[in-house]
């Protein structure tokens, strides 16, 4: 007789649950200081509307001085950056993406935690990205992507607050789709 599991294939597991049956985002917890705000589209009669950001969703404590788009073709990656000072708020305004965040900061209680986020159209969502904490973006559409970006601090033209390793830096324990992923490494 043949076992349950025989259909099974070597090397096969299970998916982790990755939201509740009311939606709600299941997860190991987010990287110290990141926030994740999901909102919804309100529907009109010829299309719809999305709130990108309000400040009484109180994502986080800081303005914004700055906002900025960035445009992605197919399969474009931008990886990896931080910043000292600056916190990003990262939203997708068409396409989908993943954002994904990496703690590198040896002092937080979140210190080598991963949180990957797929957002969009869709699935619209605004991720808060503390400053010291590593991020990356991806475009997982068939066409192009655009990222908005509400940044707390200015760009500082003469002292850039932006530190940059490669997309296939080892450093970071995450490939994306076009840098030999995806996934953890």
């Amino acid at each position: 007789m043949i076992g349950s599991g025989a259909w099974q294939l070597p090397g096969s597991r299970r998916d982790a649950q990755s939201v509740t049956a009311d939606w709600q985002r299941v997860d190991d917890g987010l990287i110290d200081g990141a926030a994740l705000f999901e909102m919804k589209n309100v529907l009109g009669p010829d299309g719809h509307l999305t709130e990108i950001y309000r400040a009484d969703w109180k994502l986080d404590e800081a303005g914004v001085e700055q906002v900025f788009q960035t445009a992605f073709g197919p399969g474009g990656v931008s990886a990896w950056h931080a910043h000292e000072h600056t916190r990003d708020r990262l939203f997708v305004a068409s396409g989908a993406m993943r954002i994904v965040l990496y703690d590198a900061r040896a002092d937080s209680p979140s210190f080598g935690r991963i949180n990957e986020f797929r957002l969009g159209s869709l699935r619209p969502g605004v991720v808060s990205v503390p400053p010291k904490v590593w991020h990356g973006v991806e475009n997982l559409s068939s066409g192009p992507a655009l990222l908005l970006n509400l940044v707390d601090r200015a760009y500082r033209y003469e002292r850039p607050d932006h530190f940059r390793l490669p997309p296939d830096s080892d450093q970071i324990p995450f490939r994306l789709r076009g840098v030999g992923g995806p996934g953890p490494t």
